[in-house]
């Protein structure tokens, strides 16, 4: 989408009534009780105010103004403290060694892979989550490959880190329940040690 649609997809929708990802939700039990969080390519936030509410410092940001102000709108009303920023994050992705916890969902830009998996510190964690190849409903997602994951691409993406967890269901089994034409990871960046 232009950024011109993607606007308009923002407009008039509010930050509180959307879902965090699925991979956050599973895994919640796995954040630290402290730290510093980004939602990287964040659109309403909704993975931002999960992680602020969890009590993480957090960072959203997304290269959409209409998106980041009805979140900072929507944090500040929740009485939420997080730092929402229109950013280009291709142009400009985040630090090395800057986040104990990164969120992408709903994202795929393959060159950033390497970028993410730097800007974590050691023992930090990745939840990553978007579209893989359409196996239920080829009408969900984008249409361009190049934006939706090849089958067991995931994992592969960041060879630097961890998997600790992944799930990418396909068309196997009751199509009506699970993760469908999407696939989710959880990621840990080496560290000398237990956190």
């Amino acid at each position: 989408m232009s950024s011109r649609d993607w606007e308009a997809h923002y407009a008039g929708r509010d930050p509180l009534a959307a879902e965090p990802a699925r991979v956050l939700l599973d895994h919640a039990h796995l954040l630290p009780a402290d730290g510093y969080a980004l939602d990287l390519a964040c659109g309403l936030g909704a993975n931002a105010l999960f992680l602020a509410r969890h009590g993480l410092r957090t960072a959203a940001w997304d290269a959409s103004p209409t998106a980041i102000a009805a979140l900072a709108r929507a944090a500040d009303s929740a009485g939420l403290s997080l730092d929402a920023e229109v950013r280009d994050v291709i142009a400009l992705p985040p630090p090395v060694a800057a986040f104990d916890v990164i969120v992408v969902s709903r994202f795929l830009a393959r060159a950033l892979s390497p970028v993410l998996a730097a800007a974590l510190k050691p023992n930090g964690l990745l939840f990553y989550q978007t579209f893989g190849p359409p196996s239920v409903d080829p009408g969900r997602g984008p249409r361009c490959a190049d934006f939706r994951l090849a089958q067991g691409e995931l994992p592969r993406l960041f060879p630097a880190l961890e998997l600790r967890a992944y799930r990418e269901e396909g068309a196997f089994g009751d199509t009506k329940r699970g993760l469908r034409d999407e696939a989710y990871a959880v990621f840990s960046r080496p560290g000398a040690g237990l956190p």
